[in-house]
């Protein structure tokens, strides 16, 4: 009769987007049968493909491996494993199906990492929304590579380990070797941001830069080509919000999932290419992995030459920029991921670029701007809080003296002043809400409108003709206006303003 040696658990995850579906890598051996594995449980070639890369790191190391006929099943069955992060938990459960560490050592323990020929434990993307899953289900502890113990530090709740070598996880589990658990992260190095003293003039820019700023509001530049839209807009990230905590770990695990290197301290900002694909921008794939939409996440989307996207790809951005997430649908899964960014973009007048120039003529007819300018559909322009024209600078502009006070530390210094008073007055049961996303009743009760201001509001809505939507982003940017210079309660020149930056209210609308 043969001899079956306990099943030997270990826990591990699937990374699915951003977020990881526990499972559970199980191994046992029988001492009689020709040698030959059995993997079980939808696992894909990458996965098959481990079973002998480990095996060959048993035999670099000097670890004796399972004896006969080894059955390692991935649970649950029904979903595909895919990913070299399962290398590493079905490498400790050959180790326990070989008796090479008493069976209950790996109750409770999550395993996540790559093994090479030579026995090494190399990072895996994915790491942080293993450690994740890991410290929702309540495991004991996580075993990894050094840098991915290292970067997933910033899990709480969970005690993590790093291995250099696979001997070193094993030793560990069999108490013969001590693991220490990794040291905290160094902080980045600050980010080079170029200043917004460097570009002379653009008040009116400017200014809409640090309304989107301060209160999260979407925010297209349209000017001739040269007159420093794209410049501005790269700038954006030196005046925004430092991330928060949450935040700040939503972005790793985001990158992370990915297979990105981390970004530094500041929000992130993705600018996608306008030859972009729609599974590049939205996230997708056979495995479906994070797009520029998800790494964007609590930062800034920047769209250059946005009338050159994709019409689908455009189209598809106006769920994630009301819902803040991004659903990508599968034959097999359906997947969600976050995607709360600010989407800056900026554009041309017309095809040549040079309507509406001081000095040079523009050489289009009015049926090609027409279908220049229908490239944007009217729901997606509608979600773009700020809409501010960026005019050519004349000679004698960007000769005109460095102004500190358009620069990027007076700027931030507003915006965070301005962020603050939001914090203070929209944050309810720990989750704060910008300006940018207020609605209903939330939205009333911040914006505090006096009746000059309520006037003004219908005044707009009757010369501009505008929806219920434009109304709402309407008072959303006459509210972070308002915050900007301090005050708690909104005033006609607000929406005057507002109206002026939403780029359809003509000047005097309110008078």
């Amino acid at each position: 009769m043969d001899v079956q040696v306990p099943t030997i658990t270990v826990g591990c995850g699937l990374v699915q987007g951003v977020d990881a579906v526990p499972v559970q890598v199980e191994a046992t051996a029988r001492h009689a049968g020709d040698g030959t594995p059995r993997l079980l449980g939808l696992v894909d070639a990458c996965v098959r493909e481990a079973y002998h890369r480990v095996l060959q790191a048993f035999f670099a190391l000097d670890l004796p491996p399972p004896r006969g006929v080894t059955t390692v099943n991935f649970a649950p069955a029904e979903l595909r494993k895919h990913g070299s992060g399962f290398d590493l938990p079905l490498a400790l459960a050959l180790a326990g199906a070989a008796g090479l560490f008493p069976p209950e050592r790996s109750r409770g323990l999550f395993a996540f990492g790559e093994v090479s020929l030579r026995g090494e434990i190399l990072p895996a993307r994915g790491a942080v929304s293993v450690a994740l899953a890991a410290a929702q289900n309540g495991a004991q502890a996580m075993l990894c590579s050094p840098a991915d113990a290292s970067l997933c530090a910033a899990v709480d709740g969970l005690p993590l380990y790093g291995a250099a070598t696979l001997a070193d996880a094993v030793f560990w589990l069999a108490g013969r070797r001590e693991l220490q658990p990794p040291p905290p992260r160094p902080p980045a190095p600050p980010d080079a941001v170029a200043d917004l003293a460097d570009l002379r003039g653009h008040q009116t820019p400017k200014r809409a830069l640090a309304v989107a700023a301060a209160g999260g509001h979407n925010l297209l530049f349209v000017g001739p080509p040269g007159s420093g839209k794209s410049a501005l807009l790269r700038r954006l990230p030196g005046i925004l919000p430092p991330l928060g905590p949450r935040e700040r770990l939503a972005v790793l695990q985001a990158h992370a999932a990915a297979g990105l290197s981390l970004p530094g301290e500041r929000r992130p900002l993705r600018a996608p290419h306008h030859t972009s694909s729609a599974a590049s921008v939205l996230g997708g794939g056979a495995d479906v992995r994070p797009g520029e939409v998800t790494l964007a996440h609590h930062g800034v989307l920047f769209l250059d030459e946005l009338p050159e996207f994709r019409r689908d790809v455009l189209e598809a951005l106006r769920q994630p920029l009301e819902d803040a997430t991004i659903t990508v649908g599968r034959a097999r899964q359906t997947v969600t991921m976050p995607a709360q960014f600010l989407l800056v973009a900026a554009m041309n007048p017309c095809p040549c670029g040079f309507r509406g120039h001081r000095q040079r003529p523009c050489a289009c007819t009015p049926g090609a701007v027409a279908r220049y300018r229908q490239r944007l559909s009217g729901p997606l322009l509608d979600r773009l809080d700020l809409q501010v024209e960026v005019p050519a600078l004349t000679a004698a502009e960007l000769r005109a003296p460095e102004d500190p006070a358009a620069g990027t530390a007076a700027l931030r210094e507003r915006v965070l002043a301005a962020h603050a008073r939001q914090l203070r007055r929209q944050t309810f049961d720990g989750v704060f809400t910008p300006n940018g996303r207020l609605v209903d009743r939330m939205l009333l009760r911040a914006c505090a409108c006096t009746e000059a201001a309520l006037a003004g509001v219908d005044e707009v809505m009757r010369r501009c003709q505008q929806s219920a939507r434009g109304r709402v982003r309407l008072l959303r940017l006459a509210r972070t206006l308002a915050d900007l210079d301090d005050r708690d309660q909104v005033d006609d020149v607000d929406v005057l303003e507002a109206a002026n930056l939403r780029g359809f209210a003509p000047a005097g609308a309110l008078a």
